[in-house]
């Protein structure tokens, strides 16, 4: 549906006062900000139909921040690690730049629909995807609908016709297509748990899922490997992951919106979250405590015991992001596991999404995640402690090359 002037200019101005109340940064400047409204305004405004709108309005937002601004319709392309459960990476391949499928993360629709590490996408909808450059953002994919593809895979060469079927978000407000979330097995004596995402607000499920791995099948195991390679975060769930890295009951760290930096408000001071509960049941006395807190302090349960004697590793990559990039902080501010893979992008900010009208949304970020040893890593990224990047070349022949590298890593801890 197309907007009319009167729509846009509503809408606009919804949008200009939402980044200007709740945008996180404590450093925000408010006329900055309504200086880059003013100049896109003749844009968005008169934007001939609802896709030059979307386009104009996107532009504005990304000039204050073009990865954690965001407007949300139904119409609206996502990033593939929600869409379709994938990551991809910018290669040069006989001269020209080309998509290579990274991260292909298990039950998610890429790989439902045969897509295998280190294929390279050539059409998408019977159109042509090539990056712009190697800095290129990854191409978006729409929700609810199915997508013919065209790869080539394997050297020599083959072409295979795919086709993916994203699903209808669950959650408008943070929409993806359901994958597997937690997956496992043993390799040559060492326990492997791949996360793909940490499902859910509350993290019940995972919770749960954690539980019966760590005291079942992983009891007796004297290494592991955490994959959280591709993960691009989620609910609070993640918390549980930290309590069964450590016996000890240890501060995680906290979020805090920009009013409360501009107070100077001790973290102390905020409501404590010390475990992920196991049933539903414990929901209205969690909503009943934290109702309207915007900021929380966590603490891990100390779940963990003795077993692995830090006999850890934990994979990252570029798309590692979110609730799994504060995992992967805490694990390596407190010395609990060796971090193995390329550096982090640093996108570890809560957001929030405020409905517009006229089927719009825009999420803001409301609060920056500082961990409890006072360290902000938005915009950083988190450097691993052994950097392995990602071998398209041994993708293509099969092989991992980061798992490998994790793999002989704890067998030379023993």
């Amino acid at each position: 549906m197309d907007l009319t002037k009167e729509q846009r200019e509503t809408l606009l101005g919804k949008i200009q006062a939402q980044v200007s109340d709740k945008y996180f940064d404590p450093a925000f400047d408010r006329h900055a900000w309504d200086r880059i409204v003013q100049r896109h305004r003749p844009a968005v405004v008169d934007a001939s139909n609802a896709e030059a709108f979307e386009k104009a309005v996107t532009e504005m937002l990304a000039e204050l921040s073009p990865r954690t601004l965001g407007l949300l319709s139904e119409k609206t392309k996502i990033n593939p690690r929600n869409a379709i459960n994938a990551s991809f990476s910018v290669q040069s391949i006989e001269g020209g730049l080309r998509w290579a499928f990274q991260d292909v993360l298990p039950g998610g629709v890429a790989k439902k629909a045969g897509v295998q590490t280190g294929d390279v996408l050539l059409t998408a909808g019977e159109k042509e995807m090539v990056p712009s450059s190697d800095k290129a953002l990854e191409p978006p994919f729409e929700m609810g609908h199915t997508i013919p593809i065209t790869v080539s895979r394997g050297n020599p060469s083959e072409v295979a016709t795919l086709s993916l079927s994203t699903s209808n978000p669950k959650y408008k407000d943070n929409p993806y297509s359901d994958l597997t979330a937690v997956t496992s097995r043993e390799i040559n004596g060492v326990a492997y748990l791949r996360i793909s995402l940490f499902q859910g607000k509350v993290g019940i499920d995972f919770a749960n899922e954690l539980d019966r791995l760590f005291r079942g099948s992983f009891a007796s195991s004297r290494n592991l490997i955490i994959d959280l390679r591709g993960n691009p975060g989620g609910g609070i769930g993640g918390l549980a992951l930290m309590s069964y890295l450590t016996p000890n009951r240890l501060p995680v760290g906290y979020s805090k919106n920009r009013q409360m930096a501009e107070k100077g408000i001790d973290p102390s001071s905020f409501p404590k979250f010390t475990k992920v509960p196991r049933s539903r049941l414990a929901i209205p006395g969690l909503a009943l405590k934290f109702m309207g807190k915007t900021s929380v302090y966590l603490y891990t349960e100390g779940l963990g015991g003795e077993a692995y004697k830090g006999n850890i590793v934990i994979l990252v990559n570029e798309h590692t992001t979110g609730a799994a990039e504060m995992v992967v902080q805490f694990a390596q501010e407190n010395g609990l596991a060796k971090i193995i893979g390329s550096k982090t992008p640093g996108r570890l900010v809560s957001r929030k999404a405020t409905k517009l009208g006229f089927g719009y949304r825009l999420v803001v970020p409301v609060a920056a995640y500082i961990s409890a040893k006072g360290t902000q890593i938005e915009g950083k990224g988190i450097k691993p402690d052994v950097e392995v990047p990602w071998s398209f070349t041994d993708a293509t022949a099969g092989r991992d090359n980061q798992l490998d590298a994790a793999l002989k890593l704890v067998s030379t801890k023993n």
